[in-house]
């Protein structure tokens, strides 16, 4: 146990506090002056779920990663049940059906569904040995496990955690060995996807426009207005984003200092709390409170990618680069969609974000992370 505990990355435990602190800060600022969520304390339940969630790291980083490898398809089909579960448990929330309320506290299985997806592709793609993955047996069936939940979470609808899957699915291509050929070919595929989403979405956009309202789903089509043709989408439509630029380019350098964000403060910036933080990082800390937080991200990532570079289990790698293309991707979409870089989605800025069911699922993540580190032994036989 002792030799196990000195492998321990130290530097990303440390990280990790510092994010706890960085994000109990910022979620009370978001809060403090707001009348509907004052009196909600979400600061104090930010630090009991990060208490829970440091309990749970410690936890998943002492269990061997290669019985929870024995599990990966077992969790799977709990995540595509849960998923399923929503359509007649589930809690409506801004249209989407994506929680389970238990007892005051709710559950997000697309959360959940991340780090199965992850197992799953894994246990799948150790069976090639680090061998050129095969585009019948391999990649077409790797694109269906992953295709499933997507489409599943895509329908709730929830666009953000459906990219994501996405996402880690190329990550783990990409360390899989995908032949460079496979790669051409599916860039085409999607290159040509993306261009006939476009035209059709620019020639038929008023006929969609309305069945997408008609269908309760408007909200769709207002953030690709938003991001696509922001001089035709109406000023309501706008104004988050314009809020939310405002906001930043009002902290400059330095920022307008702690608990003085005006915005954010007169309550101008929706869900500030959640999905728009980074705005009140910009606003109150400036471009020099923004650097630090990518920083400590690149820092954290960075580490991560040296320990799937130094673990002797292919599988080891494939999972923690999964986690590491899942970072990448929520960091990217969550910080460039307040600049307008990229359309505003729900995905939140990991472990700085508000939320109890992201929050759980990140820490497990690091805790594999943190397993595939300290269990580097050769593999001895593990009974479920």
């Amino acid at each position: 146990m002792l030799t196990k505990l000195k492998r321990i990355d130290w530097t990303i435990v440390t990280i990790l506090v510092l994010f706890m602190i960085i994000s109990t800060m910022l979620i009370y600022s978001a809060t403090v002056d707001n009348p509907r969520y004052a009196s909600l304390n979400f600061q104090k339940k930010n630090l009991i779920y990060y208490g829970m969630g440091f309990f749970i790291f410690t936890v998943v980083t002492f269990v061997n990663y290669r019985l929870l490898l024995k599990l990966s398809w077992v969790m799977y089909g709990a995540g595509i049940v849960l998923l399923l579960g929503l359509y007649k448990f589930g809690t409506v929330r801004d249209g989407a059906i994506g929680w389970y309320e238990l007892g005051g506290l709710d559950f997000q299985p697309a959360e959940f569904m991340k780090i199965a997806l992850i197992l799953a592709v894994a246990s799948f793609m150790a069976r090639r040995a680090g061998n050129y993955l095969r585009l019948g047996a391999d990649v077409v069936p790797i694109g269906l496990i992953v295709l499933v939940p997507f489409v599943l979470v895509f329908q709730q609808p929830d666009l953000g955690n459906a990219v994501i899957y996405l996402v880690i699915l190329l990550g783990m291509f990409w360390i899989g060995n995908i032949r460079f050929s496979h790669v051409v070919i599916g860039t085409a595929v999607c290159a040509g996807f993306v261009a006939l989403f476009l035209y059709l979405y620019t020639a038929y956009h008023i006929p969609i426009k309305t069945y997408l309202n008609e269908h309760e789903k408007g909200h769709w089509a207002t953030r690709i207005d938003t991001y696509l043709y922001p001089e035709q989408a109406s000023r309501d439509e706008r104004l988050q984003l314009e809020r939310s630029k405002i906001a930043i380019g009002s902290g400059s350098l330095w920022g307008d200092g702690y608990l003085q964000g005006d915005s954010i403060h007169k309550n101008f910036i929706p869900v500030a709390y959640t999905d728009a933080i980074f705005v009140v990082v910009g606003e109150e800390f400036g471009f020099i409170g923004g650097s630090v937080l990518l920083m400590l991200f690149f820092t954290f990532l960075y580490r991560m990618i040296l320990i799937a570079l130094q673990t002797h289990d292919p599988r080891g790698s494939y999972i923690i680069i999964g986690i590491v293309s899942m970072y990448v991707f929520q960091i990217f979409e969550n910080i460039g969609m307040w600049f307008g870089l990229l359309p505003v989605t729900g995905v939140t800025l990991p472990f700085i974000s508000y939320g109890g069911t992201s929050l759980m699922i990140n820490m497990v993540s690091i805790g594999l992370v943190m397993s595939i580190l300290i269990h580097q032994e050769p593999e001895e036989e593990l009974e479920v």
